[in-house]
């Protein structure tokens, strides 16, 4: 019989130590608790945001540039996001959300613990995360508030952050928080930049395959993008169809039938936007002024001066005049030419060799409303996308050659010249000291003798502006030039008559609005207001300033004066193109035909033209302000004046008309044979009967002077 031994009944001890073993885990595991239940306490008073922080969510918005009609130029941002109300959202958008993302969203209060439980012990069972309990809003408090960290800290966090959420806000408005504020990749942030992006929508435009493809960009908006992957998009989408379907959102057959069709989404274009010269001079205003994060973040409406319609007739004609030109150079040069090719960096040809290209002709463009001072349209250059340097506003600006003019004429005038004064086009020479004697000379190399100041501006000779100017001081063209607005360095040398100093094309068109407006400056404006996210307005310039630096009557004569340019000198291919509005303006060409210039205007716009190369390259012999300047204006003002009433200049009070002889400048006689109906001022009118013609019978008006003049149609040249 086998020995059996009997168990020994548990010694004291043995039970005790189960006791004292049960007794420390149970400590343990109520320290545990407490210490889990006082840091949760802790997060939940002073980690969390405040209730003031969840009332004052403010997603980061797009800046918005406006035209003068409403029409919107282009947008900066950190973030693509536009807010679109919950109810401009799409039911099936919504449902499917819910579907795919938390069945139970309107039941629970921010945290859903039967999935929790449920996804926990699943988890915990496979030893792997292989699903997610957060809820729609506790993925919202980590967008909002959190980071992406896996860690036991951050969950906590997002469940009380939800729960606080859930406190401060309803369903609904969780709802659009939360698809105003996802990635949906390539930059777009929230649905409606989602719905443009992807499918060149607003959200309440988008069908229930669009709304699909969204839904399932949630579990991946890079690896999902239809951009990126169209097969993964697919898939996504179809598991987001299925998802909406076993929840009710549709029934089998439409599921079938949505689960078929194709991928379809718009093909994305880069955005330049209206006028990128203009809009990036507004951007450079808010980011100095305001700052970056208000700019790229802070949702402002900023309402600008430019007419969409009147850029792109400025662009219509800019452009081809900038091509034919550069046409003509690369016909006229090879590609060796060292002076009108260059080097491009960091290449080289089979054999060696580096590679060169055609330098690219550049030009500027401003149009100006004269009644406030608005600029209509602004081009800074012949592409955006090649140079971002404005040519119009920025720099030194470029030697305005006879565009510089009219500020002596101006200075004569206003100082007691009359239009009928006699100036001799002859040769000069100028001592100019530590260099050599100066004879400049006109841009066609002949002498005229003594003409009027009046033929003078018409033919641009230079001769007779460097000795007007030598007579009434140089200083005097700089300080009438300083009055109407131009900043630039000028120089008061002689040869300042001929347009040497640096001028930038937005100043020299605001100074010549001076003269339509009747001696009175309105400085240029390009914005008209600022506005913030709140409606609350930061800047506001609605108010035209107005300054008067010109009698009514001394730009009343220069109106006169700069008419004659157009309308028989070395602007009137304005004329020869059918331009037939009253006008005045005058042409400009510096040294070595460097700069094309054409400024005028009408009595409701002001315009000009500037072109060259920016490394002031020669645009070739007889390239001038009146063949490649005046063509450009003349195509923009026909368009820009299409729908405006013909308006003349209005002459003010003060102003009388004579018939003059232009031999001598005074009242003519009946013996006079060159005679012209010329303007005064009431205090500067001739007196005097001509010398040359005596008689005690006044003219009678038969044949005019104008008929009789030679007229030069070239601009000028400067020599030094």
């Amino acid at each position: 019989m086998p020995f059996f031994k009997k168990n020994k009944p548990p010694r004291k001890y043995d039970r005790a130590r189960v006791r004292n073993s049960i007794l420390v885990l149970t400590i343990l595991i109520l320290v545990f608790c407490f210490v889990l239940g006082y840091r949760t306490y802790h997060i939940y008073q002073s980690e969390l945001p405040s209730f003031e922080q969840l009332h004052n969510i403010e997603p980061n918005l797009k800046t918005k540039i406006f035209g003068r009609d409403g029409q919107l130029l282009k947008e900066f941002y950190s973030e693509n996001r536009a807010l679109t109300p919950f109810s401009e959202m799409p039911k099936p958008l919504i449902d499917m959300l819910i579907a795919t993302e938390d069945r139970e969203f309107y039941d629970h209060w921010g945290i859903n613990l039967r999935r929790l439980v449920i996804v926990a012990a699943n988890n915990l069972l496979k030893m792997e995360i292989e699903a997610g309990a957060s809820t729609v809003t506790q993925q919202l408090s980590r967008m909002l508030f959190l980071t992406r960290r896996q860690t036991m800290e951050r969950k906590i966090k997002e469940a009380l952050t939800a729960i606080k959420l859930e406190r401060t806000y309803s369903k609904d408005e969780i709802l659009e928080m939360y698809l105003n504020q996802y990635y949906f990749s390539r930059g777009a942030y929230g649905i409606a930049a989602a719905a443009k992006l992807f499918f060149d929508k607003r959200p309440a435009e988008m069908n229930v395959n669009d709304c699909a493809i969204v839904i399932g960009l949630l579990k991946g908006p890079n690896i999902n993008s239809p951009l990126n992957n169209p097969d993964k998009a697919l898939k996504a989408r179809n598991r987001v169809l299925h998802s909406y379907y076993t929840n009710g959102g549709i029934d089998k057959t439409a599921y079938d039938s949505l689960k078929a069709e194709p991928l379809v989404i718009a093909t994305p274009e880069e955005e330049v936007g209206t006028a990128p010269y203009f809009t990036e001079w507004v951007r450079q205003h808010i980011l100095e002024k305001y700052g970056e994060d208000v700019l790229y973040s802070g949702g402002l409406k900023v309402y600008t001066t430019l007419d969409a319609g009147l850029q792109q007739e400025a662009e219509a004609a800019l452009e081809p005049q900038l091509a034919a030109i550069q046409e003509r150079i690369e016909d006229r040069y090879v590609i060796n030419n060292t002076a009108y090719t260059e080097v491009l960096p960091d290449t080289t040809d089979q054999f060696g060799d580096p590679i060169r290209a055609f330098k690219q002709i550049q030009g500027a463009f401003v149009a100006i409303d004269n009644s406030n001072g608005d600029i209509l349209a602004l081009i800074g250059g012949r592409s955006w996308e090649t140079t971002k340097y404005n040519r119009a506003v920025q720099g030194s600006g470029r030697p305005a050659g006879s565009a510089f003019k009219p500020f002596i004429y101006t200075a004569a005038i206003d100082n007691g010249f009359r239009t009928t004064e006699i100036i001799d086009d002859n040769p000069i020479v100028l001592d100019i000291p530590g260099a050599k004697q100066w004879r400049p000379h006109n841009y066609d190399g002949k002498f005229m003798g003594p003409i009027t100041i009046r033929d003078g501006i018409r033919m641009s000779r230079n001769l007779i502006a460097i000795r007007l100017m030598l007579r009434i001081n140089p200083e005097e063209p700089i300080f009438y030039a300083r009055r109407m607005g131009i900043t630039t360095p000028l120089e008061p040398v002689p040869s300042l008559a001929l347009g040497v100093s640096d001028v930038r094309p937005v100043e020299l068109v605001s100074a010549y609005t001076t003269f339509p407006n009747k001696g009175i400056h309105i400085p240029y404006r390009y914005i008209y207001k600022i506005v913030d996210r709140y409606g609350r307005v930061l800047e506001d310039n609605s108010a035209v300033r107005k300054e008067e630096v010109l009698s009514a009557q001394t730009a009343y004569v220069m109106v006169s004066l700069m008419q004659s340019v157009v309308d028989g000198g070395t602007g009137r291919g304005a004329r020869w193109r059918g331009f037939t509005r009253p006008a005045g303006g005058k042409t400009g060409t510096s040294q070595s035909f460097c700069d094309n210039w054409f400024v005028g205007y009408t009595p409701q716009i002001t315009a000009g033209v500037w072109i060259g190369f920016d490394d002031r390259t020669s645009i070739g012999r007889n390239q001038d302000g009146a063949k490649n300047g005046v063509p450009v204006w003349t195509q923009f003002m026909m368009a820009a004046h299409d729908s405006l009433p013909i308006l003349d200049f209005e002459e003010p009070e003060g102003i009388v008309h004579h018939d003059v002889c232009l031999e001598s400048g005074e009242l003519a006689t009946d013996r006079c044979i060159n005679v012209r109906d010329e303007i005064f001022t009431v205090d500067n009118q001739p007196t005097t009967t001509c010398h040359l013609h005596p008689s005690k019978g006044l003219y009678v008006p038969r044949q005019r002077a104008d008929d009789l003049v030679p007229e030069d149609t070239t601009d000028e040249r400067t020599h030094f």
